[in-house]
């Protein structure tokens, strides 16, 4: 039996609308010792038995495909909520989309782990789903935007966050969460241009070059994500 971080059985939650795909996952990771609580094909049910079953880990698709609807909109919608409602749930997205800025908007809805379907194995989900549980972030290098320095590269360390001050990690974790500056100078209460002045001092401590590898750096370190109104 696989244990989640409090010691107690790992129990999963399955959006995935592709019948023979889901069944496989459920024998998968039943096999592997966890408990699936919910299988489920659209969002409104899995996020109604999220509620209900109280997983550790919603392992979510960004497609599904309903009548006359198409795209990933569904899927981020659900990991948004997740993060918002749920922040108890870890999200570990299994998708098909391999496009950098796909993969940094999945970290900025709340997402704590990311795999491609297209190049990865059943051992590989089921320690995916063992890792997020345990409550580590499993952030696909390969995948960031190509023009930005490779996080691997910036040897940030965890204490890098004893560099900034607590107002410049309090913006830190806005950005995290997908916020923009002028939603962070709301929720503050302080103005655009000094949020614009934290994010810079943050850019020079940290090293990031872009917003989306910071939103992503800033999951690595654990900062915490405040839920946006």
């Amino acid at each position: 039996m696989e244990l989640n971080a409090t010691g107690r059985e790992i129990r999963v939650a399955l959006l995935e609308d592709q019948q023979v795909f889901r069944e496989s996952l459920v024998a998968l990771l039943e096999g592997a010792g966890m408990k699936v609580v919910a299988r489920c094909a659209e969002t409104g049910t899995f996020l109604s038995n999220v509620r209900a079953a109280a997983p550790d880990v919603a392992v979510v698709d960004l497609r599904l495909e309903h009548v006359g609807r198409e795209g990933t909109e569904d899927g981020l919608s659900a990991l948004k909520y997740l993060h918002d409602f749920h922040p108890r749930v870890r999200a570990l997205v299994l998708s098909g989309y391999q496009a950098p800025d796909m993969v940094e908007r999945c970290f900025q809805a709340g997402a704590a782990g990311y795999l491609c379907k297209l190049n990865v194995g059943c051992d590989d989900v089921v320690r995916a789903v063992e890792r997020v549980a345990r409550g580590e972030r499993l952030l696909p290098v390969d995948m960031l935007q190509a023009n930005a320095i490779p996080l691997d590269n910036l040897h940030v360390p965890a204490s890098a966050l004893s560099r900034l001050t607590l107002r410049e990690r309090e913006v830190l974790g806005y950005v995290a969460a997908g916020a923009d500056n002028l939603k962070i100078a709301a929720h503050l209460g302080i103005t655009e241009r000094t949020v614009k002045a934290h994010l810079t001092s943050i850019y020079r401590k940290l090293g990031p070059e872009n917003r989306a590898q910071l939103a992503v750096l800033a999951c690595e370190l654990g900062v915490t994500r405040p839920v946006l109104a």
